[in-house]
């Protein structure tokens, strides 16, 4: 693909493939402030509420592996095209939702068409950019708008909110979606596929892809049904059942959807690794901070979107630029396990932040060494992921890392309320204020968010390869 295109289309083309993914991203987030709103209009309850952020989940994460795949065998360019469209005409249909099950019903798509953009997206990239400097720098500025869009979406939702009504956080997603499909089709080569790789192992697929859908279905709800119960418990069981069943189908597929060689590439194993626990201290960051500043210190949506700006632009600063510079200086190991060790820093002083706690003092030096870090650490992630496979099987790499923050995210956000309500409850028992409890709860959460980050870069400093370009395997 890159040998059809000048440096200056492969910029353009990069940048619209860059908005569409923005557009996904941001959805993960922007719905959160709009949640209220949403519930006062259209009469949720508190636990069908959750529905409207878990329909996105459920299908978006079950179907990253998947479209990844599909892309691979049925051309990338004309699969990110289709889940720009089906994302664009969910989202419209999310906007002019009058009732719960349509809304929900339409999240559903939507996180189908998400999958669908996230998994093909990176592999496009990674075909348009094959010299290692421009790679870099790709992945740099795609770094950071998967690391940092998360808390753009919290301000832009915020503000539509606010200024508008909740309508509007799906309505915005239209004339983006459509100028990316109109771009697409003027500055994207279809990528082309040989005949012997058209084949799509059926039964694998569905394994796999029931497998994920379980596991997160299970996963989101855990906190509220309880980890002990017998329902979390039987679909976790039937999730690793069907996860054990794929593996076999997998073994003696003639084509397998996911060839197991992949994960004796060292650099995919550990990038993919690390990503389970950099999503789980991601999430701990965003989510958990969020609520410590909205709960503790009674910042309202729009105070909380500013102040993950300090975070953002520094991240941006390093993905886009610096991060580059270190990676074709000193290769991949060593910025993202130095980008780790500072975003576990930066979460474990979230850990002392007080009751009345101050943004200059509490929350501003975490927020600065936690953008340094993503900044730094998010772009040598994703390169060790893509740099060990063939061309060919870009798209397959793709949708496993991506599964791989999407269930580290899940997983760890959930295991972290675990830890976060545990300790408030304990604290509570003790006879401590309402919001001591929470704070001391949230400290916990910080602290294992800090421990997830500081293993992954263990990880990264024990297994990971040097070079982006040398295959390593076990």
């Amino acid at each position: 693909m890159a040998k059809e295109m000048d440096n200056k289309r492969k910029w353009l083309a990069f940048f619209i493939l860059c908005l569409g993914t923005l557009m996904i991203v941001l959805d993960t987030t922007i719905v959160n402030v709009a949640l209220p709103s949403i519930r006062n209009d259209l009469g949720f309850t508190e636990s069908s509420l959750a529905w409207v952020v878990n329909a996105y989940l459920l299908t978006f994460g079950g179907f990253l592996l998947l479209s990844g795949r599909l892309g691979d065998i049925f051309g990338r360019r004309k699969l990110f095209m289709s889940g720009i469209a089906l994302f664009t005409l969910a989202s419209l249909c999310c906007a002019l939702s009058n009732t719960q099950d349509l809304l929900i019903a339409a999240r559903a798509v939507q996180g189908f068409g998400g999958a669908i953009v996230s998994a093909v997206g990176l592999s496009l990239i990674m075909s348009i950019f094959t010299q290692p400097g421009e790679r870099v720098r790709a992945m740099g500025v795609y770094g950071f708008i998967a690391a940092g869009g998360g808390s753009i979406g919290v301000l832009l939702g915020g503000f539509l909110t606010a200024a508008l009504n909740w309508h509007w956080i799906f309505l915005v997603n239209l004339p983006i979606g459509i100028m990316v499909f109109i771009l697409c089709l003027m500055l994207l080569p279809e990528s082309r596929v040989s005949a012997e790789a058209k084949h799509l192992d059926v039964q694998g697929a569905i394994a796999i892809t029931g497998s994920l859908m379980i596991a997160v279905y299970a996963i989101v709800n855990g906190n509220q049904i309880g980890w002990t119960s017998l329902q979390t418990a039987g679909l976790l069981a039937l999730s690793v059942a069907l996860l054990a069943l794929f593996i076999r189908i997998e073994s003696k597929a003639h084509a397998p959807l996911v060839p197991l060689r992949l994960f004796r590439l060292r650099n995919l194993a550990t990038a993919n690794a690390i990503g389970v626990l950099w999503a789980a201290s991601l999430f701990a960051w965003f989510f958990i901070s969020a609520l410590y500043m909205q709960l503790v210190l009674g910042y309202s949506a729009l105070q909380i979107g500013l102040s993950f700006l300090p975070a953002n632009i520094i991240m941006a600063i390093f993905s886009i630029s610096i991060s580059a510079k270190l990676v074709m200086r000193f290769g991949i190991r060593t910025p993202l396990v130095a980008g780790l060790v500072l975003a576990a820093i930066g979460l474990a002083l979230f850990s002392r932040a007080p009751v009345n706690g101050n943004f200059v003092t509490d929350i501003l030096p975490s927020m600065i060494l936690i953008g340094i870090g993503a900044g730094m650490a998010f772009n040598p992630v994703l390169l060790a992921a893509m740099s060990d496979v063939v061309q060919s099987e870009s798209g397959l790499a793709s949708g496993v890392v991506n599964t791989s923050f999407m269930m580290g995210g899940a997983l760890g956000l959930s295991v972290l309320a675990s830890i976060a309500v545990a300790q408030t409850n304990s604290l509570l028992a003790v006879g401590a204020a309402q919001i001591v409890a929470l704070n001391g709860g949230y400290h916990f959460a910080f602290i294992a968010g800090a421990i997830f980050s500081a293993i992954a870069a263990a990880l990264g400093a024990k297994y990971l390869g040097t070079s982006m370009e040398t295959p390593h395997r076990v």
